[in-house]
């Protein structure tokens, strides 16, 4: 992993986790093994020291050492584009894999960033390949994160309002939370607004104007960082989805 100027390291030596105990262990990559499967994907895994906002756990051009798994906190990704401006890839919340962009190339093509104080469990990328190779279960689980990545990705360049995009992130972000034992209609954004515009290709303008909006309709609340959902059906409905 990259980490910025006099920085420590992020994976002390023994620092391993036990991904049986874990709260997350639902969410994260060992929940479909059995026991003897996750003790053998547990020697893979180590766990970081506290990772402060603002600091990189990857750099684009970094070389494919390892992925990493959201243990606490927030990141988002990004790339620098041709006129030198941040161009927001994601955001990524506990439980989700970062790194699958230098599996092609193995080399990382976006920068990764944390957003609050966060921590992540670092994998040997070797070593996951390898275990994938032997437990069929772990394939099929990198298959469905991979999956799951893509359709957000193709989600969020298709054409749509600015009140699409924005309602369906909040879906989005709405489903993750509840993912996590987390309410679903009460949470904190880490991002910033011109983060959230970035990720949309929207202006930071916009993007408060359709959150007003949103609030003038009753749908929801915005108090600084903290949304209330107060009609899930309605911004469902505005994100051409079923359910969040």
């Amino acid at each position: 992993m990259s980490s910025d100027s006099h920085q420590k390291p992020y994976f002390p030596e023994r620092s391993q986790v036990a991904c049986s105990q874990c709260t997350l262990g639902n969410l994260c990559l060992p929940r479909s093994l059995d026991a003897d499967g996750k003790e053998q994907f547990e020697n893979i895994v180590n766990k970081s020291r506290a990772i402060q906002p603002g600091e990189h756990i990857f750099r684009a051009g970094d070389k494919l050492n390892c992925i990493a798994a959201v243990r606490a906190g927030c990141f988002k990704s990004y790339v620098i584009d041709q006129n030198g401006e941040e161009q927001v890839l994601g955001f990524y919340l506990p439980g989700e894999i970062i790194g699958f962009d230098a599996i092609h190339e193995k080399t990382h093509h976006a920068n990764v960033v944390a957003l609050d104080t966060s921590s992540v469990c670092g994998l040997s990328f070797d070593s996951v390949a390898e275990m994938a190779r032997q437990l069929p279960d772990l394939q099929d689980e990198l298959f469905r994160v991979m999956s799951s990545q893509i359709s957000e990705l193709e989600a969020n360049a298709a054409d749509l309002s600015a009140e699409e995009r924005i309602a369906r992130l909040l879906c989005s972000l709405s489903s993750r939370f509840a993912n996590r034992g987390y309410s679903h209609t009460e949470f904190n954004l880490s991002m910033s607004r011109r983060d959230i515009a970035s990720h949309l290709r929207l202006a930071t303008e916009t993007i408060s104007r359709v959150l007003a909006r949103f609030q003038s309709a009753g749908i929801i609340n915005v108090n600084r960082k903290k949304v209330s959902i107060l009609d899930v059906e309605k911004l469902c409905k505005l994100a051409r989805r079923d359910t969040c």
